[in-house]
């Protein structure tokens, strides 16, 4: 336990002495990959370790991105100011997953394989569709801008929304960790492996998956709520079917059932999109060709480094790195 705890420290130090040493843009890449992280790492207990497949953590997100929207924009049209605003509002967005997460846990417990996929992705399509139909009070298309009080310190604005997105991803990060080394964690991958044997050991399956359903989906909810605040503005257009794709690619690509997997994946999210957007800005084509290849281009991406990962190393990014780490162990001379 103390070994974990100085790792913990220690990564946040370095964190956040990496977001104070950055320029302004790439502090704002680096809270974007924070609040793709807490997405990331609880679709990485949903699917890599209680085995269920989902398409719908793009949903999630759009539900805790509103919610701190809203609970923003009601709180400062009440007069209330301060820094611990947006902390309310974050924690509202993940109270309002942990419902969402035990409604849709619930109806999918039975559910299994691409029955689950099936009825997660109908929920990814029709989320998006709510603020256009409740218009008046979610915005529609255009979406709703995001209170934001002023940094309480003098320093970028990027570099305060760093630190606090890092924030999140850490109490996310430490939470869950401890979290999958309890009997809870073991009850989960004694049900991802079989579920059978897991109820004959005594396991509730049933509860373990709903259970999965609400830490996934909390973890959803801050990752949304943390894009919220960071754009400053929300709409149904941030939240596309797509991103619930890019979210099950980039935790396999990193590792799937792994942490640190999903941090792999979380920093993919920002560095391949831009890695497309400089490959379209390089080539001289018509403006039509570069706006149909900026919408098509960053999936393309995903799924050849997807299929190259799986070939070269099937259990993703830190699966390889941890390879890499024994042969050497076992290969160094004894000392």
């Amino acid at each position: 336990m103390t070994r974990r705890w100085i790792i913990y420290a220690a990564t946040a130090l370095a964190l956040y002495a990496l977001a104070t040493t950055l320029e302004p843009f790439r502090a704002y890449q680096l809270a974007t990959a924070a609040a793709y992280f807490c997405a990331a790492a609880g679709l990485t207990v949903l699917t890599g370790l209680s085995g269920q497949l989902s398409l719908g953590h793009g949903a999630f997100m759009a539900i805790g991105a509103y919610t701190v929207a809203l609970t923003q924009n009601g709180l400062a049209d009440a007069g209330a100011t301060g820094a611990w605003l947006l902390g309310i509002s974050l924690l509202a967005a993940v109270l309002v997953n942990v419902v969402a997460g035990a409604v849709i846990g619930l109806a999918g417990a039975r559910l299994h394989g691409p029955y689950l996929a099936g009825a997660t992705l109908a929920i990814a399509v029709a989320v998006p569709s709510v603020p256009v139909i409740f218009r008046e009070s979610l915005g529609g298309e255009q979406g709703l801008p995001v209170y934001a009080e002023p940094a309480p310190v003098d320093v970028p604005y990027e570099r305060w929304q760093a630190w606090i997105a890092v924030t999140g991803a850490l109490i996310v990060a430490a939470g869950l960790a401890n979290l999958l080394r309890s009997r809870y964690g073991r009850e989960l991958r004694a049900v991802r492996d079989d579920e059978v044997a897991a109820r004959l050991a005594g396991v509730p399956v049933a509860r373990v998956r709903v259970q999965a359903f609400v830490v996934s989906a909390a973890g959803a909810g801050l990752g949304g709520g943390l894009l919220a605040f960071l754009a400053q503005s929300v709409s149904p257009g941030a939240f596309p079917l797509t991103l619930s794709l890019f979210l099950l690619m980039a935790i396999v690509i990193g590792g799937l059932g792994s942490l640190a997997g999903a941090a792999w994946g979380a920093a993919l999210l920002v560095v391949l999109p831009d890695l497309a957007h400089e490959i379209t800005a390089s080539l001289s084509l018509s403006p039509a060709t570069e706006q149909r290849l900026a919408g098509n281009l960053p999936l393309a991406i995903f799924g050849l480094v997807l299929i190259v990962t799986m070939i070269v190393a099937p259990g993703g990014v830190q699966g390889a790195l941890t390879r890499v780490v024994r042969r050497r162990r076992t290969t160094a001379p004894p000392s």
